[in-house]
Protein backbone atom coordinates (compact mmCIF):
# COMPACT_ATOMS: atom_id res chain seq x y z
CA UNK A 1 0.00 0.00 0.00
CA UNK A 2 1.36 3.29 -1.01
CA UNK A 3 1.45 6.38 1.17
CA UNK A 4 2.47 8.97 -1.76
CA UNK A 5 -1.04 9.10 -3.02
CA UNK A 6 -2.52 11.58 -0.08
CA UNK A 7 -0.26 11.80 2.89
CA UNK A 8 0.51 14.01 5.21
CA UNK A 9 2.35 16.61 3.44
CA UNK A 10 0.59 17.29 0.08
CA UNK A 11 -2.13 17.86 2.23
CA UNK A 12 -0.36 20.35 4.57
CA UNK A 13 1.14 22.43 1.66
CA UNK A 14 -1.20 22.46 -0.85
CA UNK A 15 -5.14 22.67 0.38
CA UNK A 16 -7.66 21.79 -1.86
CA UNK A 17 -5.43 20.98 -4.50
CA UNK A 18 -4.34 17.91 -6.55
CA UNK A 19 -1.04 16.04 -5.40
CA UNK A 20 1.55 17.31 -7.30
CA UNK A 21 5.58 16.65 -7.62
CA UNK A 22 5.84 19.33 -5.27
CA UNK A 23 4.91 16.81 -2.30
CA UNK A 24 7.72 16.00 0.52
CA UNK A 25 9.00 13.14 -0.53
CA UNK A 26 8.99 14.41 -4.26
CA UNK A 27 11.23 16.94 -3.17
CA UNK A 28 12.99 14.84 -0.99
CA UNK A 29 13.92 12.26 -3.69
CA UNK A 30 15.03 14.78 -5.97
CA UNK A 31 16.91 16.68 -3.35
CA UNK A 32 20.61 17.44 -4.40
CA UNK A 33 23.71 15.45 -2.11
CA UNK A 34 26.08 17.51 0.06
CA UNK A 35 28.67 17.01 -2.87
CA UNK A 36 26.79 18.48 -5.66
CA UNK A 37 27.69 21.93 -5.52
CA UNK A 38 23.80 23.00 -5.17
CA UNK A 39 24.22 26.90 -5.48
CA UNK A 40 22.28 28.91 -1.83
CA UNK A 41 19.66 31.29 -2.43
CA UNK A 42 20.81 34.59 -1.82
CA UNK A 43 17.51 35.76 -0.27
CA UNK A 44 14.32 33.90 1.17
CA UNK A 45 11.73 32.87 -1.46
CA UNK A 46 9.31 35.43 0.18
CA UNK A 47 11.38 38.38 -1.52
CA UNK A 48 10.58 36.83 -4.97
CA UNK A 49 7.48 35.14 -5.11
CA UNK A 50 3.82 35.51 -3.55
CA UNK A 51 2.76 31.75 -2.95
CA UNK A 52 -0.61 31.28 -0.92
CA UNK A 53 -0.21 30.58 2.75
CA UNK A 54 -0.86 26.32 4.00
CA UNK A 55 -2.73 26.33 6.79
CA UNK A 56 0.50 24.64 8.31
CA UNK A 57 2.21 27.96 6.99
CA UNK A 58 -0.69 29.99 8.71
CA UNK A 59 -0.55 28.34 12.32
CA UNK A 60 3.51 29.22 12.58
CA UNK A 61 2.64 32.75 11.63
CA UNK A 62 -0.31 33.25 14.38
CA UNK A 63 2.49 31.27 16.61
CA UNK A 64 5.30 33.21 16.42
CA UNK A 65 3.22 36.42 16.80
CA UNK A 66 1.25 35.30 19.98
CA UNK A 67 4.52 34.39 21.48
CA UNK A 68 6.01 37.08 20.81
CA UNK A 69 3.28 40.47 20.94
CA UNK A 70 2.89 41.64 24.58
CA UNK A 71 -1.07 41.65 23.66
CA UNK A 72 -3.44 38.77 23.19
CA UNK A 73 -4.34 38.13 19.73
CA UNK A 74 -7.60 37.37 18.46
CA UNK A 75 -8.33 33.62 18.51
CA UNK A 76 -7.36 31.13 15.55
CA UNK A 77 -9.81 28.80 16.06
CA UNK A 78 -11.46 27.88 12.63
CA UNK A 79 -7.65 27.22 11.85
CA UNK A 80 -6.77 25.34 14.65
CA UNK A 81 -10.18 23.04 14.20
CA UNK A 82 -9.31 22.50 10.41
CA UNK A 83 -5.52 21.34 11.41
CA UNK A 84 -6.70 19.30 14.04
CA UNK A 85 -9.01 17.36 12.08
CA UNK A 86 -6.62 16.91 9.69
CA UNK A 87 -4.27 15.58 11.78
CA UNK A 88 -6.58 13.03 13.21
CA UNK A 89 -7.23 11.62 10.05
CA UNK A 90 -3.88 11.24 9.05
CA UNK A 91 -2.90 9.48 12.39
CA UNK A 92 -5.60 7.43 11.95
CA UNK A 93 -4.48 7.05 8.26
CA UNK A 94 -0.79 6.05 9.51
CA UNK A 95 -2.03 3.31 12.10
CA UNK A 96 -3.52 1.93 9.27
CA UNK A 97 -0.75 1.10 7.00
CA UNK A 98 1.96 0.44 9.81
CA UNK A 99 -0.53 -2.82 10.32
CA UNK A 100 -0.98 -3.61 7.02
CA UNK A 101 1.53 -6.74 6.32
CA UNK A 102 1.86 -5.70 2.39
CA UNK A 103 3.38 -2.58 2.97
CA UNK A 104 7.24 -2.63 1.87
CA UNK A 105 9.99 -1.32 3.72
CA UNK A 106 10.86 1.77 1.91
CA UNK A 107 6.75 2.65 2.24
CA UNK A 108 7.13 2.08 6.25
CA UNK A 109 10.17 4.58 6.37
CA UNK A 110 7.92 7.32 4.93
CA UNK A 111 4.80 6.49 7.21
CA UNK A 112 7.72 7.57 9.70
CA UNK A 113 8.84 10.61 8.17
CA UNK A 114 4.47 11.80 8.40
CA UNK A 115 4.53 10.32 11.81
CA UNK A 116 7.18 13.00 12.46
CA UNK A 117 5.39 15.89 10.81
CA UNK A 118 2.40 14.76 12.61
CA UNK A 119 4.46 15.33 16.14
CA UNK A 120 6.06 18.41 14.65
CA UNK A 121 2.04 20.03 14.01
CA UNK A 122 1.07 18.57 17.35
CA UNK A 123 4.29 20.89 19.15
CA UNK A 124 3.39 23.78 17.49
CA UNK A 125 -0.35 24.08 18.40
CA UNK A 126 0.66 22.93 22.31
CA UNK A 127 2.53 25.95 22.47
CA UNK A 128 0.54 27.95 20.42
CA UNK A 129 -2.08 26.87 23.42
CA UNK A 130 -0.18 27.27 26.34
CA UNK A 131 1.16 31.04 25.34
CA UNK A 132 -2.36 31.81 24.81
CA UNK A 133 -3.54 30.12 28.06
CA UNK A 134 -0.78 32.26 29.68
CA UNK A 135 -1.81 35.54 28.72
CA UNK A 136 -5.13 34.72 29.49
CA UNK A 137 -4.43 33.66 33.39
CA UNK A 138 -2.05 37.16 33.33
CA UNK A 139 -4.36 39.39 32.09
CA UNK A 140 -7.77 37.66 33.63
CA UNK A 141 -9.42 40.86 35.10
CA UNK A 142 -8.02 43.00 32.50
CA UNK A 143 -10.02 40.38 30.17
CA UNK A 144 -13.06 40.69 31.91
CA UNK A 145 -13.29 44.56 32.49
CA UNK A 146 -12.66 44.68 28.59
CA UNK A 147 -15.71 43.72 26.38
CA UNK A 148 -13.84 44.51 23.46
CA UNK A 149 -11.18 41.90 24.57
CA UNK A 150 -13.63 39.24 25.30
CA UNK A 151 -14.43 39.12 21.48
CA UNK A 152 -11.08 38.03 20.36
CA UNK A 153 -11.24 35.33 22.63
CA UNK A 154 -13.22 32.22 22.29
CA UNK A 155 -16.38 31.33 24.22
CA UNK A 156 -13.96 28.23 26.16
CA UNK A 157 -10.96 31.00 26.75
CA UNK A 158 -13.72 33.70 27.92
CA UNK A 159 -15.13 30.88 31.01
CA UNK A 160 -11.85 30.45 31.87
CA UNK A 161 -10.30 33.71 32.44
CA UNK A 162 -13.62 34.44 34.24
CA UNK A 163 -13.40 31.14 35.75
CA UNK A 164 -9.58 32.13 37.05
CA UNK A 165 -10.19 36.11 37.83
CA UNK A 166 -12.86 34.86 40.30
CA UNK A 167 -10.78 32.43 42.25
CA UNK A 168 -7.43 34.82 42.40
CA UNK A 169 -10.03 37.53 43.61
CA UNK A 170 -11.14 34.87 46.14
CA UNK A 171 -7.71 33.64 47.12
CA UNK A 172 -6.73 37.35 48.04
CA UNK A 173 -9.97 38.18 49.81
CA UNK A 174 -9.74 34.95 52.15
CA UNK A 175 -5.42 35.76 52.47
CA UNK A 176 -5.33 39.13 52.90
CA UNK A 177 -8.05 41.65 51.63
CA UNK A 178 -10.85 40.29 54.72
CA UNK A 179 -8.20 41.87 57.08
CA UNK A 180 -7.88 44.94 55.72
CA UNK A 181 -10.44 48.30 56.01
CA UNK A 182 -13.81 47.86 54.04
CA UNK A 183 -12.69 50.40 51.59
CA UNK A 184 -9.45 48.82 50.69
CA UNK A 185 -10.84 45.58 50.60
CA UNK A 186 -10.71 45.73 46.18
CA UNK A 187 -8.65 44.98 43.46
CA UNK A 188 -9.46 47.34 40.85
CA UNK A 189 -8.46 50.65 42.47
CA UNK A 190 -7.30 53.64 40.59
CA UNK A 191 -5.65 55.96 42.89
CA UNK A 192 -3.89 58.92 41.03
CA UNK A 193 -0.28 58.39 40.30
CA UNK A 194 -0.39 54.77 41.08
CA UNK A 195 0.02 52.24 38.70
CA UNK A 196 -3.24 50.58 38.07
CA UNK A 197 -3.61 47.17 40.08
CA UNK A 198 -5.56 45.43 37.03
CA UNK A 199 -2.34 44.05 35.20
CA UNK A 200 -3.01 44.96 31.27
CA UNK A 201 -0.98 44.49 28.28
CA UNK A 202 2.24 45.96 27.62
CA UNK A 203 2.09 47.91 24.07
CA UNK A 204 4.69 50.38 24.04
CA UNK A 205 7.09 46.96 24.72
CA UNK A 206 9.88 46.65 21.79
CA UNK A 207 9.32 44.16 19.30
CA UNK A 208 11.47 42.96 16.34
CA UNK A 209 8.33 43.03 13.18
CA UNK A 210 8.92 41.65 9.34
CA UNK A 211 6.93 42.90 6.76
CA UNK A 212 5.36 40.54 4.69
CA UNK A 213 4.61 43.30 2.01
CA UNK A 214 5.48 46.93 1.21
CA UNK A 215 3.35 48.48 4.23
CA UNK A 216 2.12 52.13 4.58
CA UNK A 217 4.31 54.55 6.43
CA UNK A 218 4.08 54.49 10.76
CA UNK A 219 4.60 56.96 13.36
CA UNK A 220 7.29 56.07 15.57
CA UNK A 221 6.95 57.47 19.14
CA UNK A 222 9.45 60.52 18.92
CA UNK A 223 7.07 61.43 15.90
CA UNK A 224 9.14 60.51 12.75
CA UNK A 225 7.60 58.13 10.43
CA UNK A 226 9.30 54.41 9.25
CA UNK A 227 8.60 52.78 5.84
CA UNK A 228 8.31 49.68 5.87
CA UNK A 229 8.88 47.70 2.63
CA UNK A 230 8.62 44.06 1.86
CA UNK A 231 11.31 41.78 3.64
CA UNK A 232 12.74 44.45 6.02
CA UNK A 233 13.24 44.34 9.72
CA UNK A 234 12.57 46.72 12.34
CA UNK A 235 12.72 47.07 16.09
CA UNK A 236 9.74 49.41 17.39
CA UNK A 237 7.09 49.63 19.59
CA UNK A 238 4.32 47.27 19.65
CA UNK A 239 1.79 49.92 19.47
CA UNK A 240 3.28 51.01 16.09
CA UNK A 241 3.16 47.65 14.27
CA UNK A 242 -0.33 46.59 15.68
CA UNK A 243 -2.56 47.33 13.07
CA UNK A 244 -0.27 45.60 10.45
CA UNK A 245 0.06 42.40 12.34
CA UNK A 246 -3.97 42.50 12.33
CA UNK A 247 -4.18 42.59 8.81
CA UNK A 248 -0.90 40.10 8.20
CA UNK A 249 0.88 42.75 6.51
CA UNK A 250 3.72 42.15 8.97
CA UNK A 251 4.87 39.40 11.26
CA UNK A 252 6.53 39.19 14.53
CA UNK A 253 9.82 37.53 14.75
Amino acid sequence: MDVDDDDFFTNLDRPGRAANNNTFQERLRRASRDDDGAEIPDAPPFMFEEEEETPLQQLIRHWMNERHSPDILPNEGELLAGLLDHIRSQSETVQLLRTDPSSSEEEHFRIVLVQTEVERVKFIVRSYLRTRLFKIEKFARYIMTNPQVQQQLSESEVGHARRFARLTDQHFYHSVLQSLPETQQTLDDQPPFVPSMVTEPDKGRAVFVLARQDCPPVRLPDGTALDMRKGHISLTPYSVVEQLVARGEAELV
